[in-house]
């Protein structure tokens, strides 16, 4: 199984970025999937989380200014981010529950988001 994140980029203060994540292998189904972050020295986070059904969830730093949301028909995920701010700057990674046969923990390599002036 593979997860591979796209849309990161640099960004000013203020803007918007669409993150990503194509999910690919040989999956049966897909639970939960979520969007994690890890700025420079500080620990991974959980941005946002949404389940099979649709159900979302959200960092409070985020809410109100980041929208999740999935394609289960073709196994994408997607991070609509609006008013992003310096402190949004990190490694933004792809997670999902998958069914291989067995459920797996499946983590993407990453894509970097840059918020500044």
């Amino acid at each position: 199984v593979q997860l591979v994140e796209s849309g990161g980029g640099l960004v000013q203060p203020g803007g918007s970025l669409r993150l990503s994540c194509a999910a690919s292998g040989s999956i049966f189904d897909i639970d939960n999937m979520a969007w994690y972050r890890q700025a420079p020295g500080k620990e991974r986070e959980l941005v946002a989380r949404i389940t099979s059904s649709g159900r979302t969830e959200y960092a409070d730093s985020v809410k109100g200014r980041f929208a999740i949301s999935r394609d289960n028909a073709n196994k994408y995920m997607f991070l609509q981010m609006y008013s992003l701010k310096p402190e949004d700057t990190a490694v933004y990674y792809c997670h999902a529950i998958v069914d291989t046969g067995t459920w797996e923990d499946c983590w993407g390599q990453g894509t970097q988001v840059t918020v500044s002036s």
